[in-house]
């Protein structure tokens, strides 16, 4: 046999590829995420050029002006009809532009601009050799304690290069709920995971706990992800596709189009359960849901509190967003295989979370514990798998950001000589030395605590309200037993607070810049407003709630 011939046993001739069509992006329905990518890019380069006495403002200023331009921008698609009517799959099917993805995208913006005015404080800690200094390490390139550390604070370093992270991290969360296939999904969670990642580690006290927490979160982060690639890939070897649309028709048994791979694939449905089983899980993850939880409590205590503040109240309405777009859209075909997994979760989420942080005696562990209890409630609404359980969603992340942003701003507040006092010993009688730190504390315990006329109580009761019209009564019935549960610890600071007697070696209340007090009224600001007054919102959730597919 020639060699020709045997050459073309396993060759075939094929027409030459002449032409590669180029790529068509929709730059302005994708204005938001751009803005905040460009700004960050910005905000190296500032660190590569720009003098170091200069760089904070500057990056202040880059920060600010991205976040807020990013939200115009988002207001603007939606005010011209991309939340509703013109809602479409833009960049060649990569992101979705619709009512749960720009609610989502204007609540990760808002709360990012609250956030980074808590990163941007400067005046808790005393002065060291003259210079002002915030919640971060003078050079984290340093070990802690050694002389090159304490020649950087000597010098008046500051570590600017939070600012550009934050960014880094708030553009993956922006596309993270917006993906529409599961490649964008994956590249979004690793954009927004691994600036966090770095930032637990930059605390200027606690430096070991800081770098420990970062660890522990790089690591469990790392397997999550890891998890969530495997299901991408068993998805795309049942489907062949990575695009949501394809997936659920693929799932739903409607695709027009089946090649004989296809159709060998499509029978087997240990690749689709695994698979989907695996991405939900690394959703899960990043969510706080029990029993993926075991890194929150760990990292709210040891990275620093803003960046404690920002994770809590970020992380979760992107990675519950992008949860639900995974189960409305692509999985909808599947509900009655994940339905009651998602019960089971939901279940020891609210229970664990609330009865473990009675054992609390930190104050960032014990708000640790209440944000799983949270991701409970949340996903009470998720089981709905109704266009109300959608909205409910919406507007309980849209009101817990807020809270939890606020919350940890008053912890940045009370200090002793070796930085916060995070000990619940250390609170008692605040409300006596300081009644207004103490009294918008309580607000916002009240607030988590679902108490009537805050804003928890009323993402509580939309979210239950959703659960208990799409047949999930008993889980709500839970929901109300886990939700007294945890009033009791929530209560019991309150009481700690302005009931006991304050200790002579108490710590002292600092004293905030504007910037701490805008986010923590910020936060007061919104639990009151959405807890008085919620319909607009509600309303504003309710017309957000259509996936487009």
């Amino acid at each position: 046999m020639s060699a020709t011939a045997v050459h073309s046993l396993w060759t075939t001739a094929a027409e030459p590829i002449t032409k590669i069509d180029a790529p068509t992006f929709e730059y302005g329905q994708l204005a938001p995420t751009l803005i905040v990518v460009g700004a960050a890019i910005v905000g190296i380069l500032v660190e590569a050029f720009v003098p170091r006495t200069s760089r904070y403002y500057v990056q202040m200023f880059v920060s600010v002006v991205a976040l807020a331009a990013a939200f115009a921008a988002v207001v603007a698609l939606a005010a011209d009809g991309y939340g509703t009517t013109k809602a479409r799959i833009a960049a060649m099917g990569a992101i979705a532009v619709d009512g749960p993805a720009l609610f989502l995208q204007g609540t990760i913006l808002l709360a990012a601009l609250v956030g980074l005015f808590t990163f941007a404080e400067r005046r808790l800690d005393p002065v060291v050799h003259g210079n002002r200094v915030d919640s971060f390490a003078a050079q984290a390139a340093s070990v802690p304690g050694s002389e090159s550390e304490k020649a950087a604070v000597k010098a008046g370093f500051t570590t600017t290069e939070v600012f550009p992270l934050l960014l880094f991290a708030v553009a993956g969360m922006l596309i993270f709920p917006a993906a529409n296939d599961l490649l964008t999904l994956f590249v979004a969670l690793e954009v927004f995971s691994l600036p966090l990642y770095l930032l637990c580690a930059l605390a200027r006290r606690k430096r070991l706990m800081s770098q420990e927490a970062a660890v522990k979160y790089f690591l469990l982060g790392a397997f999550a992800s890891a998890f969530t690639l495997f299901g991408i890939a068993l998805l795309y070897g049942y489907a062949g596709s990575m695009s949501y649309a394809t997936i659920a028709q693929v799932v739903d048994g409607t695709v027009q189009d089946v090649n004989p791979a296809l159709a060998d694939t499509m029978g087997n449905d240990a690749l689709l359960l695994v698979g989907a089983a695996l991405l939900v899980m690394g959703l899960l993850f990043k969510v706080g849901a029990v029993p993926f939880h075991m890194w929150t409590p760990d990292v709210y205590q040891g990275a620093p509190t803003p960046v404690t503040g920002f994770m809590a109240a970020a992380t979760k309405v992107a990675a519950f967003g992008a949860l639900l777009r995974v189960l409305y859209v692509v999985l909808p075909g599947l509900r009655w295989d994940w339905r009651p997994v998602m019960w089971a979760v939901a279940i020891v989420t609210m229970l664990g979370g609330a009865i473990v942080a009675i054992t609390q005696t930190d104050i960032k562990r014990l708000l640790a514990y209440s944000s799983i209890a949270h991701a409970g409630f949340i996903l009470a609404g998720v089981i709905a798998t109704t266009p109300d359980g959608v909205s409910s969603v919406l507007f309980y992340l849209a009101a817990y950001s807020f809270v939890t942003i606020g919350a940890f701003a008053v912890v940045t507040l009370v200090r002793d000589a070796g930085g916060e006092a995070t000990h619940l010993s250390k609170w008692a009688g605040l409300g006596r030395r300081s009644p207004l730190v103490a009294a918008v504390f309580a607000v916002f315990l009240l607030a988590f605590a679902g108490i009537p006329l805050t804003s928890g109580f009323a993402g509580k009761f939309a979210v239950f309200k959703a659960a208990a019209e799409g047949g999930a009564a008993p889980l709500v019935v839970i929901g109300v037993i886990s939700s007294a549960i945890a009033a009791f610890f929530y209560i019991r600071v309150i009481v700690l607070m302005f009931f006991s007697e304050p200790k002579a070696e108490g710590p002292t209340v600092a004293v905030p810049s504007p910037l701490t007090m805008t986010a923590i009224g910020v936060g007061v600001a919104v639990t009151l407003v959405l807890g008085v007054a919620p319909q607009y919102f509600l309303d504003l959730a309710g017309q957000a709630g259509v996936f487009v597919r």
